[in-house]
């Protein structure tokens, strides 16, 4: 470790690759992190303050606020893992995950949320985690929403789509608050997901990483990290790749890194994906107990103007149903941008009656019921595996649990739609259910609830590493280190042996907060 770090840079993978050199280049970092969203950022900010000779690989590309041209045909593309075009094997679940300097936080949707206390006390109870109870992680919580400039949205900046919840669930005698987001001089233009064009999101890249290679990280971007070479308990190389952007496939430049300590911060699914390749399987944990908060969207079209694809898409929630009681999973609400292209791949139906609802664009209100999985006894999600290429796959059965969690928030949201004044609401199933009057609401309880006939999606995956007390049933300890080596931390929401029940963006920045200082005594 140095006491006086230089000034770090953020390196292109052809500035990795550039020379005339040999295409292999080596690497000595005190740390390596690999990923650059929350949990890698806040950590690489946090060691590199520290003194600590910090080294970030990031899979995706760095983009800058001219990229983000508010345009989802190049957002996606450019952003989001496998384009946007991410799902669960059986497809029954897309999943929207951000690539690109500064991961998930680059592309989230601003709401910021602390972990409920009483999801903490039960992985105390069942999973045997300790150590991080509301008590000890408060000051970090605290240390990340100033750095990142949390606040809550104002009541009067609250757009017309958000409003639908604000109002209808006020009128259904429903709890609801506003949502406190990260920015800085929002504009409330509405396309948060497609990276903010004025950088007022204070996502990871514009905060923790920014304060990172002030104090002399590097990080080197369109690098992926393939494998990880152990020997004994210690990882002693990460194995990276230069990528080509133009074609994202692997160019000839390669990276030999061989740092004293190993930080993953790839995300649920990448991060247990680079275990496997380089098996390390955690006695067949690696990938168990995976979540996804299953989502489905309600749309209801208004006489009245809503512009959902305008003003900041997340001010608004709903915790009413969170905690249902032991036998049943818990849901919460919120609302979700209405852009063209999102909103026609989320809407049920073909042809006339799907041009009919998107004909509706402008009048459209979208809500969204998120369920809190692996929270009720046998829940163990979903499992991350490798396919034959080395890519990431996610199998998620979806349990009979879930499945009545989801009718009975759909025919939430619809009254909460309807009350708030909608003419139409539409279902999330193929064919969609049309509801006109509260009483047409138990038609839902006559769906097909079953996967391929109900459109969902997933924006907050976690676990897959889950943390524990007990070497058989988790992959992490307490403090985020693996079990079975010395000294590689997993920094990111893959680690959580639940889902929250809220937003994981925000849990994950203080985790990494909390986590700094026992890592960097740790180096060696």
């Amino acid at each position: 470790m140095s006491d006086h770090a230089p000034a770090g840079q953020i390196l292109t993978g052809a500035e990795v690759a550039a020379g005339n050199g040999p295409k292999t280049r080596e690497e000595r970092p005190d740390v390596c992190i690999i990923g650059s969203g929350a949990g890698g950022a806040v950590m690489a900010a946090q060691l590199a303050e520290r003194g600590v000779r910090v080294l970030v690989l990031e899979e995706g590309a760095q983009r800058r606020l001219q990229d983000f041209q508010m345009k989802e045909r190049t957002a996606f593309a450019q952003l989001y893992r496998e384009q946007g075009q991410r799902a669960t094997s059986d497809l029954a679940i897309a999943i929207l995950q951000g690539r690109a300097l500064g991961g998930g936080s680059l592309v989230s949707w601003t709401s910021c949320q602390r972990i409920p206390d009483q999801v903490l006390v039960h992985w105390r109870a069942i999973h045997g985690v300790e150590g991080l109870d509301p008590a000890a992680l408060a000051p970090h919580f605290s240390a990340v929403e100033h750095r990142m400039r949390v606040r809550e949205q104002p009541v009067d900046q609250v757009n017309a789509n958000n409003r639908v919840l604000w109002d209808g669930a006020g009128k259904l005698g429903l709890t609801h608050a506003l949502v406190r987001r990260n920015v800085e001089g929002c504009a409330n233009l509405g396309y948060c997901g497609m990276g903010c064009p004025i950088g007022a999101k204070m996502s990871a890249d514009q905060t923790w990483l920014r304060d990172a290679v002030e104090k002399g990280a590097r990080v080197f971007t369109e690098t992926q990290a393939v494998r990880i070479e152990t020997k004994g308990r210690r990882a002693v190389v990460v194995h990276a790749r230069v990528l080509d952007p133009e074609r994202d496939q692997h160019a000839r430049a390669q990276l030999v890194i061989r740092p004293k300590l190993v930080i993953l911060a790839c995300g649920a699914i990448e991060t247990p994906a680079l275990l496997l390749r380089s098996r390390i399987e955690g006695r067949g944990r690696v990938g168990r107990r995976t979540f996804l908060h299953p989502t489905l969207l309600s749309l209801a079209a208004f006489r009245r103007a809503i512009e959902g694809f305008s003003g900041a898409p997340q001010s608004v929630a709903s915790s009413h149903f969170s905690d249902r009681g032991a036998a049943r999973a818990g849901f919460f609400l919120q609302a979700v941008p209405v852009h063209p292209a999102f909103i026609a791949t989320a809407a049920a139906g073909f042809g006339r009656e799907h041009q009919d609802l998107m004909s509706r664009l402008g009048h459209l209100s979208a809500l969204a019921a998120s369920v809190a999985d692996g929270l009720l006894p046998d829940d163990e999600g979903g499992t991350v595996t490798l396919r034959k290429d080395g890519r990431s796959r996610l199998d998620y059965p979806i349990r009979p649990e879930t499945w009545e969690a989801l009718r009975e928030a759909n025919k939430v949201l619809a009254r909460i739609q309807l009350a708030a004044g909608a003419e139409r609401v539409w279902s999330p199933h193929e064919p969609p259910e049309v509801l006109l009057h509260p009483d047409d609401v138990s038609k839902l309880d006559a769906a097909p609830w079953e996967p391929g006939r109900v459109s969902l999606l997933s924006t907050q995956p976690m676990g897959g590493c889950a943390m524990g007390k007990d070497r058989e049933a988790s992959v992490v300890d307490s403090r985020l280190k693996l079990h079975d080596l010395d000294n590689v931390y997993v920094v990111d929401g893959s680690v959580f042996p639940t889902g929250l029940g809220v937003g994981p963006q925000e849990t994950v920045l203080a985790l990494g907060h909390w986590a700094a200082e026992h890592v960097a005594a740790s180096i060696r």
